[in-house]
Formats: structure tokens, sequence, C-alpha cells
């Protein structure tokens, strides 16, 4: 042990003697410090987390493999081991000598950054500080390892300078450790993952934004301590103490040996891709943690109140602040300026009802058609219209759920996604003609999957608690006979009650689709939290709605697909020129859509849905006395549905709701504030308050006296992040 701390001393001692040791360290680390953080603005909100990852990094990249790499070949060639081995004196305690000086010398630099970041620039002081910091440590001696076998199996500087450098650009440029390995082609994501900085960035950032612990991480962790032990030994053994003995070329494949760990950990990635999932996600969360201030606008918070002109600070995701009188200036908050002026900002906008696993239109090849990632695009193409959240009532079980983890998670960007899974039905004539292409052998497949049928209470009971475990947001019975064209058989109301109640003590909430005045009586006797439709065909008695009003269950009339089945059948193609629709759809769908509407073939279909009774004037009329009864109202549209397209659904739903006579600021309530509480959301978005997720929609004009301003988009922030767009629509 004395040996140990007596190498240990002399080469701290020597190490700060020399000034490329101080440079590397210490300067040169300080120097990319600063200018990354200057150029990415640090100090406009979590910007600094990244700069504090990249330059870590970058300091264990230099610290390992020129300060632990190239020293060692360079004591060599200059004949200073050989001093060492007249001692006489085993490899292993220079090495591990080294080693914890390679420590001693870079983690002090990573406690003056972070006391840099926290005083300049605003970092909250990590609270799990010892786990940044035991990271960071592993970081060293792994990459210190490296860099020792590196050395080893060189004969001269000239091999070293090249090897190191081969090695350092790699990690330094592939790793994340300066540019985004978002920006790489996927095939670039994968392989990235065979090298070790790559685990470095992703573990510090995993650590520093997520507080994640070594243990969230141990993967990384494992192969930092496996590639420590194996360089060590391999050092030990390749060790040479002169520089007249030389290695084979063939010995530099002991390299490989010490990166073993980093390529069985990149080989099942190449087939796992969790740590490339991570990587998108964090990446995410770092633009959401950007620093705005959007200021001079009209706020519509969502409960009604109106800030003729105010600002919004946003900050890590959330409002900061809310500014109503005076505004302060952006560099007085650290923040980013969004202009407003002229401008409205509202919460962003939530459907309440739709089908992704429908198209709204048609699809000229089905056996092209990806449900999975049509889904991801139709909720890209609802973020881009301004509608930030949406709730499914009735789509395919095991590929909704996928979507809603790839798109809730920030894997991809979409408006999150509320799953309610399967419907609660009786099919009976053309209840299955959605699958009527299907083979036989994948139509039962599907139906179990888009289809619950329960025949006892018994039977209804294990199926949703088999939703509950499958982790659904809710639950929707179909009650109506012959919904929507298709020819449907009434759900027996003791059945329904069996469902609701199953629901109730899962504490899942439940909607039902309802066709008549019998449906929402029905449905009320169920104790459900929500009516779907209510009725087109028929006046809702005043009682009914009184009972709703007293009992809290929300009604959603989804205007839109009542307007879009007369058109339909009409053969009109008003709804495709709308400037939003034209904007989301598929170029493809839209042609195929026209081609299909012209053609005789969609006779019989447009015959089968015109039969279904719709009077957008009683739908109206059942809208406005809801209203005034005091029943809470939402908005859905029922997109998927033909004609109604995923994305710009619930602007042309508050069209219809004023046209009814209900009040533009009665609407849009509906349409944030209203739709959260009933998804349970209300905590975190839904309307502009502090605290809340800065999920906004920021407008063109005023809607409050012309609703159709809700489609003049300006920009959508989406949980703190400030949506591009433009390229929604080009994610892998």
């Amino acid at each position: 042990m004395n040996i140990y701390l007596a190498l240990i001393k002399i080469e701290i001692r020597l190490a700060f003697r020399q000034k490329v040791v101080i440079f590397f360290n210490y300067l040169m680390p300080l120097i990319f410090f600063f200018v990354f953080a200057q150029s990415s603005h640090a100090e406009q909100g979590g910007a600094i987390t990244q700069v504090v990852t990249m330059v870590s990094v970058i300091g264990i990249l230099g610290n390992g493999l020129f300060g632990g790499g190239m020293r060692a070949v360079q004591e060599r060639e200059a004949n200073i081991l050989r001093r060492y081995k007249v001692a006489p004196i085993s490899p292993l305690p220079l090495l591990v000598a080294s080693t914890i000086t390679g420590l001693v010398i870079y983690m002090p630099y990573v406690v003056l950054m972070l006391t840099i970041s926290v005083m300049r620039y605003g970092m909250a002081v990590p609270p799990n500080l010892p786990t940044v910091l035991t990271f960071i440590a592993l970081g060293v001696v792994a990459i210190r390892s490296l860099g020792l076998i590196i050395a080893s199996v060189v004969n001269s500087m000239q091999e070293s300078g090249i090897m190191v450098q081969i090695a350092y650009m790699t990690m330094l440029f592939l790793s994340g450790a300066t540019f985004p390995p978002t920006m790489f082609p996927a095939w670039l994501q994968t392989a990235t993952q065979f090298i070790p900085a790559t685990w470095l960035v992703t573990g510090l950032q995993g650590i520093l934004i997520r507080q994640e612990s070594l243990a969230a991480n141990w993967q990384a962790v494992g192969a930092l301590l496996l590639t420590t032990l194996v360089g060590l030994l391999l050092c030990v053994k390749l060790f040479r103490w002169e520089k007249e003995e030389k290695m084979r070329p063939a010995a530099k494949l002991w390299v490989i040996a010490v990166l073993l760990p980093f390529v069985v950990l990149g080989s099942w990635q190449a087939h796992a891709k969790d740590n490339v999932r991570k990587t998108k996600v964090l990446d995410r969360q770092l633009d959401r943690s950007r620093t705005w201030l959007i200021r001079n606008g009209r706020i519509f918070v969502g409960n009604g109140q109106v800030i003729v002109n105010g600002a919004v600070l946003v900050k890590n995701g959330k409002i900061a602040e809310i500014y109503t009188d005076k505004i302060p200036e952006p560099k007085d908050v650290n923040a980013a300026p969004i202009e407003a002026a002229g401008k409205t900002i509202l919460p962003g906008l939530i459907d309440m009802h739709v089908h992704l696993g429908s198209p709204g239109g048609f699809i000229e090849d089905w056996k092209d058609y990806d449900s999975v990632k049509a889904a991801e695009r139709e909720l890209a193409a609802y973020l881009y219209s301004g509608v930030t959240a949406v709730k499914s009532v009735g789509d395919l079980l095991d590929g909704g759920l996928k979507v809603r983890e790839t798109v809730n998670s920030g894997e991809k960007l979409g408006a999150e996604f509320f799953m309610v899974g399967p419907l609660f039905t009786v099919p009976g004539g053309h209840g299955t003609e959605i699958f009527r292409n299907i083979p036989e052998n994948m139509r039962q497949q599907m139906e179990a999957q888009f289809l619950r049928m329960p025949k006892t209470a018994a039977e209804a009971k294990l199926n949703v608690d088999a939703l509950k475990t499958a982790r659904v947001d809710g639950i929707k019975a179909i009650l109506e006979a012959g919904a929507g064209g298709l020819v449907y058989n009434r759900l027996d109301p003791q059945t329904l009650n069996a469902i609701a109640a199953a629901a109730r003590a899962d504490g899942l909430p439940i909607v039902v689709h309802t066709g008549d005045a019998k449906d929402v009586e029905d449905a009320l006797h169920a104790a459900v939290n929500g009516i779907e439709h209510g009725s087109f065909r028929q006046r809702i008695p005043d009682e009914l709605f009184a009972a709703m009003a007293k009992a809290g269950v929300t009604y959603d009339p989804t205007l839109s697909v009542g307007e879009a089945f007369p058109q339909f059948a009409a053969g009109k193609m008003d709804l495709l020129n709308r400037s939003l629709v034209q904007q989301v759809v598929p170029a493809k769908m839209m042609a195929a859509t026209k081609k299909m509407m012209d053609s005789p073939d969609s006779l019989a279909m447009r015959k089968r849905v015109g039969e279904y009774p719709v009077d957008m004037a009683i739908a109206k009329d059942n809208l406005l006395r809801a209203w005034k009864a005091g029943v809470p109202l939402i908005t859905g549209s029922d997109a998927g549905n033909t004609l109604v397209f995923h994305g710009p659904t619930i602007q042309h739903e508050l069209e219809l709701w004023v046209e009814a006579g209900i009040p533009v600021t009665v609407a849009l309530q509906a349409a944030t504030l209203n739709a959260a509480k009933a998804l349970r959301a209300d905590s975190r978005f839904g309307s502009i308050e502090k605290g809340k997720d800065a999920t906004l929609l920021i407008v063109d004009g005023n809607p409050l006296v012309d609703v159709k301003a809700t489609e003049a988009i300006s920009f959508v922030i989406f949980k703190g992040e400030k949506v591009n767009r433009a390229e929604l629509f080009n994610q892998e």
C-alpha cells in the first residue's frame, strides 16, 4: 500500500508541473464550457445541463486519451519507466497511480464547472450530486484505461498520436458530445452505440436531466467498470518498461478487447435500440427546457377569463409566471422573446373523440398501410394544427398502446395521446364491415383487439379488468343500434351497468355512444362519466340534461361527424377544401379520397351512410339546451370517419358550436379546461396558470371575435418546446 501511495503522490506532483496537463484538464475544458454556454444561451433554461454534459465528456476524453495514454508513451520513450523497473516495482502500482492521478486532476475541474453553472447560468444544484460525481469518476477511470491500453500496444509517439486522435475524434463527434445524435441518420445512431463516450453522454444527461440513479444506467455503469478492469489487467500483461521492446502490429487488436463490453452493448442496441430511444427523449427534454417570454398578447386563460394584454414566462417546460400589467424585458428574466402583439395566446386545444385506427380518407393500396406509423403521423398532424391532446374512443389495443408510449414519451413529437382502447358493443349485420377485406385468419385477432363483447356481468368485469391491466385511460361502450352507418345491435342496459360498475371500481372513466333519448337515459342510469354524440335524430328531453348537469356528466356532441355524414352521402367535397386540411392530409390520401368520391364504387357505401339519420338542427338544439342546463361541455370531432380528417378537427367543431348559438368563450373553454378535466389531466394542462405545462397555442387575430382565427396558427408551444411545425412530418 505504501508503494501505491508513494507513486500516486509522485504522479500527481509531476502532473501538475506540466503546463500541458493544466491546459488539457482545466483551461481547454473551461474554454469549451464558456464557448458552448454563450453560444447556446445557457442562461435561458436547461441548455446548461447539455453544456455540462458535453464539456464533461470532452474533458474525460482529453484526460484519458491525452493525459493518460500519450503521457504513458512519453514516459516510456524518455526512459522514465526504466528507472522504476530497477526499483523493482510491478506494473500494477504504476497503472493504478496513473488512474488515480487522472481522477485527482480532473474532479476538481468538475466541481468548478458545476459551481459556475449554478452561480453564473442558473442551473439548479443536482439533487443527486453524489451520483453525478460518481458517474463522471467512472467515466474518467474507464477512458483512462482505454488510453493506457493504447499506450501499451503502440511502438512510438507517432503511432500513439494516430491511434489517440482516431479514438478521440470518433468519440468526440459521434457520441453526442459535440453534435446531437438525433441529427444523424438512423443507421449511424445505431452505430454510435458501440462507442463508449455515447454511453457517457446519455448516462450523464439522464442523471442530470431526469435525476436518474446509477441503477437506472446499469448497462453504462457495468460497461465502464468492465472496461476499467479489463483495461488494467491487459495493461499489466502488455506493460513494457523500455522503448526498445516492440509490439507486433497484431497486438493493437487488444484495444478491441478493452472495448468488448461496448461491442456487446452496441450489438444488443442494434436490436433493442433502447439507448437510441433514450437519446431522442433526452434531446426532446432539452428542447423543452428553454426559457421563453411570450409577450404583448391577448390571453384566453381557459377558465373564461381573458387578459387583454399580457405575457407568459415559460421555463423548464412549465408556465413560470403570467404578467398582466408590467411586462419585463426578456433579458431581465433570461428568456428568448416570442412576440405576440396582435395575437391571442390560448391553452392547446383538445379533441376528445378520435379514432386513430381510421384514416378519415381513402387509401389507394391498403397493403402499404402501416397503422402504427399512420397513427404517429396523425398525432403529428394534430400538433401541427394546435390540437395538443387527443382522446381515442375505440382503436386497436396493442397498436394504440405502442403509439401512446412512443409519442407521450417524447421519442416522436405529436399531440399527447389518451388511449381508450377497444369498444364494448354488440356487432351485427355490417358491424364488422371495417374488417371485410382482411383475411379470416387475421380478422378474429383484429376483432379481439378492436371490440369487447361480454355476454355476462362477470365477463364484463373481466374485460374491464384486463383493459385496466393494459393501462388504458378509459372505457367506451356503444349503446346505440345502427351507429355510424354500420349496423350494431343495441347493448343490453344490464350489461352496460356491469361495464360501468367495473370501470368505476377500476378508477377508469367511462363514456357511452348514444343515438337517441332512450340511450341517454340508460347511460345516465348506469352512472357513466360522459355522453358521446347525444342524438342527431331526436330531441333530448330537458330533464335528462338537468340530470346530466346534476351528476356532472360531460356532453360531447361531435357536430363535425354529423355534418360529414350527409356531405359524404351526397358526394360533396367541401370539407376537403379547408386550408389546414390541405396542409396536413397526405397528398396520396387526398387524391385517393377525391377519386373515390367521384367513383361509382362509392355509391353503395355512400347510400349506407346516408341511411343513418342526421338532422343538424336537432343536434345543434340539443347542444344549446345542454349548455343552458349547465351540462359540462367538451369538444370531440369523431375524426377518422370519412371526411373528418385527423388534425384540424376542433377548429371546425368550434365553428359549428358558434353557429349553434354557443358563446365563443364557452366553446373555447370546452376545448381546453373542460376537456382537460374530463381527461383528469387539468392539473397539468387545459388552462394558462402558473405551474402547469407550457402547452400553448398562439394564433393571429382574435378568436373571441371570430372563432375561425383558431386556424390562423402562429406558434405552437408544447410542454415548453417551440414546435418546428415544418419538420413534424419528417420524423424518422
